[in-house]
């Protein structure tokens, strides 16, 4: 196993000797390897002609991830963008992470907009939010289009000011059929998935069908109980120039989580993230028990969408709905004794049956006598407790009660609740204007949801032989409601000539929040998040040289205030501003027959970002933390740097792919906790990619290797996670003519990890996750 390997980077010159390279390679092999025109489309990662940065992932980066990885994963070797999750399934919400330019997506930040086929994915936070992976299976995914900075004008997001990931599910195929997978891994993997086909089951009507369930245990110490049940369903239809799409998924998951560690707690133990696999019997210790640390969370999602041509105007229009609930596990402890519970019997909180609404903790019980009476430790007794957090009081260590003495501790819930209805309209209206084309685009996205968030306190029956609990609880901490009314609008004027496409655009969102308190023991308060009128504008022009084009993209995005703001008592509303972002992208794409590729420089200022503060706590989880604590702005962030990618056809059977970063986002205007100067931490201020994808009759195989450059943990730059190099591997073989009732079988095998780094992956909360050690997966798939 390589351990903690510090990497040199890789150096300017070796971009340099690629693109040279790919050039000869160009020159070369132009004539005896001109590939049809859908095959380069297939192959190529580039992206679109526009005035902004984006890139695509292509069929080779699918394969290069098992059909047990969430669809997250399989952006990883785009320019600009780490995916860490922790485990090789990303099947944990809590421990993913995303980083684009500096920019994050993780438990706390929500910078990077997500879209599902161009949908609002209703933020991506833990409590509440759903990323991409709640809506698709790995099989249903056709692509993802990533825009790294400025991004389309019309991107239904309100916290993208680090770009957009739009994430595309396939359309029906043609033909009837059905396709049968099963993937097997390491940890206990496992996953079946069915999807028919229907073929044209009415004129130009086409659907399919799926259904999917898979589970795992962590790769830890193998105790997780990781379970997900996901149903989906397609159908496209054409009737004259109307155009109808609608998709449907449902998505069921049970996660235990991992934990961050400490820098030193990774190098004194790389393969444990301090987390239990056995029930003590003391509560102290059995706070970390990992089967009490989950995830549960169900989503529901529907749209249908229409488009229609009138002539040179095309109008388009969906509409969605969205259902979440779920619910957030930890195993505090102790029992709360709580304030005005409404009976004279002592602890009544340890009495099955009683519940009380609100209020607030006035102490914690740890050990009572056998007729359920609190007790104290023994006057003088020194806690033996070493784990965790360092040791524990003699108030949680059984040995210093009298015999007899019996533990207790809590089941604690935070449950979510979210319901989302909105609508996107689009219109586009070409004409001519001399010689040139000029395109007239604008559109609206309006949403209206009802996030509803409580937390309960259950008692664990017997603290000494597991963590069964009372489904009755014995104290309902919170309970609030927030709606969410959002309203974007956009229009935009494209101008295309021979050798130039310009563009400008303006936006605007209308946001209004609000927090009721459904126990009436806090305000309830109302406010508004508009932006100001945000402009975005570019210009790409084509060189002369065939397949060469530069491009500007100039965007001012922007962030609303979300609800998770208002959940803390102590955010001084009045002083709260939005997050914003200007964006600037200037670069060079080239797209050929054997090569295409694309340079990029960019400018990113962020301002106002918002940074949560949590109350003066004890070592370790403050599980009582409840709404206290509260959100600041805490300055802003300044990026820039170099995004490069380059695919290279160097024969029918062979392509290499290469993608280098370098990126510096440093804070200005900081606070105490944020220096200015400072880089940002869980930002890379270097990546390269290199991937090599093989084929030949019917045998695919292919070797992607990632490195990711030295990481700080925390925002005052004195912890450093080591720079780390991750490959991936896959091989397969396709078996087809196998007669009238069987149209192939497909084998592959997919090892992720190859080598068996040990390193830091996603990094939130100034610590950090322990990346996911070597991890193979054989998937069969027949197709019918």
């Amino acid at each position: 196993m390589v351990r903690n390997n510090k990497l040199l980077p890789f150096q300017y010159s070796s971009l340099g000797m690629l693109v040279a390279a790919a050039l000869y390679a160009q020159h070369s092999f132009a004539q005896e390897n001109v590939q049809e025109e859908a095959e380069i489309e297939e192959i190529s990662v580039i992206g679109k002609s526009v005035s902004y940065a984006n890139n695509q992932t292509s069929e080779t980066m699918l394969l290069q991830q098992s059909s047990l990885t969430s669809v997250l994963s399989v952006i990883d070797n785009l320019p600009g963008v780490l995916i860490n999750e922790g485990d090789t399934f990303g099947t944990d919400d809590w421990s993913t992470t995303v980083s684009i330019r500096g920019f994050q997506l993780s438990q706390d930040e929500q910078q990077i907009g997500i879209t599902v086929d161009g949908i609002a994915n209703g933020n991506s936070n833990y409590g509440g939010g759903a990323k991409a992976n709640r809506y698709i299976d790995t099989e249903n995914l056709s692509t993802v289009e990533v825009s790294q900075g400025t991004s389309d004008i019309a991107s239904r997001s309100n916290e993208a000011l680090g770009g957009t990931l739009n994430f595309v599910t396939i359309d029906p195929g043609a033909e009837e059929q059905m396709i049968f997978s099963t993937t097997l891994g390491d940890f206990d993997a496992q996953k079946m998935f069915v999807r028919y086909e229907t073929g044209e089951i009415a004129k130009d009507t086409y659907a399919w069908f799926s259904v999917s369930s898979s589970s795992n245990t962590d790769w830890v110490n193998q105790s997780a109980e990781n379970t997900r049940d996901h149903i989906a369903a397609k159908i496209v239809s054409s009737y004259g120039d109307t155009d109808l799409t609608a998709y449907f998924s449902w998505d069921d998951a049970h996660e235990d989580n991992y934990q961050r560690v400490s820098l030193d707690q990774f190098v004194q133990n790389p393969d444990w993230d301090r987390l239990t696999s056995e029930w003590t019997g003391i509560p102290y210790v059995d706070q970390l028990y990992r089967k009490g640390w989950s995830t549960l969370r169900e989503n529901r999602f529907a749209y249908i969408e229409l488009e229609h041509e009138f002539g040179s105007v095309v109008v388009n229009a969906n509409a969605y709905y969205h259902y979440n609930e779920g619910r957030g596990d930890w195993i505090p402890q102790y029992v709360v004794d709580v304030e005005a519970d409404g009976t004279s019997q002592p602890n009544s909180e340890l009495v099955s049956g009683n519940t009380v609404e609100g209020g607030s903790a006035l102490s914690q019980i740890f050990f009572v006598d056998a007729s359920g009476v609190a007790l104290s430790p023994t006057d003088g007794c020194v806690s033996s407790i070493t784990f965790p957090y360092g040791g524990a009081g003699a108030e949680y260590d059984p040995a210093c009660y009298a015999s007899g003495a019996l533990p207790v501790s809590s089941y604690r819930h935070t449950h979510y609740e979210k319901e989302r209805i909105g609508f996107n309209a689009d219109f586009s209206w070409i004409a001519q204007i001399n010689d040139m084309q000029n395109n007239l685009r604008g559109g609206i996205w309006y949403e209206d949801y009802d996030r509803n968030e409580s937390r309960d306190w259950h008692k664990v029956i017997d603290s000494r032989t597991g963590y069964e609990y009372d489904n009755t609880p014995y104290w309902v901490q919170y309970d609030r409601s927030f709606p969410v009314e959002t309203t974007m609008m956009y229009l935009e004027n494209i101008l295309e000539g021979d050798m130039f496409t310009a563009r400008f655009g303006v936006k605007q969102f209308y946001v209004d929040l609000e927090r009721s308190d459904n126990f009436g023991e806090t305000e309830n308060v109302s406010i508004s998040s508009d932006s100001d009128v945000l402009l975005s504008g570019g210009l790409v022009v084509q060189t002369g040289l065939d397949g060469l084009e530069v491009f500007a993209g100039y965007a001012e995005n922007f962030a609303a205030i979300k609800d998770t703001v208002l959940e803390r008592d102590s955010s001084q509303l009045g002083d709260i501003s939005p997050e914003t972002a200007e964006n600037l992208d200037l670069g060079v794409r080239y797209t050929g027959d054997i090569v295409t590729a694309s340079l990029t420089y960019y400018s990113i200022k962020f301002e106002n970002r918002l940074t949560f503060i949590a109350p003066d706590s004890p070592e370790g989880i403050d599980f009582l933390i409840g709404t206290n604590g509260g959100y600041v702005n805490v300055g802003g962030i300044d990026s820039s740097g170099i995004e490069a990618s380059i695919n290279i056809q160097v024969h029918d059977n062979l392509s290499v792919y290469g993608s280098f970063t370098k990126n510096d986002s440093e804070y200005t205007d900081g606070s105490i906790d944020y220096p200015v100067g400072n880089t940002v931490f869980g930002s890379a201020e270097h990546m390269a990619v290199i991937s090599v994808d093989w084929n030949r009759n019917n045998y695919i195989a292919g070797l992607s290797t990632k490195w990711v450059d030295e990481r700080f943990i925390d925002a005052a730059n004195t912890q450093v996670a080591d720079a780390y190099l991750v490959s991936d591997f896959y091989a397969g073989v396709i078996i087809d003519d196998l007669g009238e009732s069987v149209d192939s079988i497909e084998l592959r095998l997919t090892v992720n990890n190859m080598f068996d780094e040990s390193y830091l992956g996603g990094i939130s909360g100034q610590s950090a996750w322990i990346g996911a050690p070597r991890t193979a997966a054989f998937n069969a798939m027949v197709k019918f």
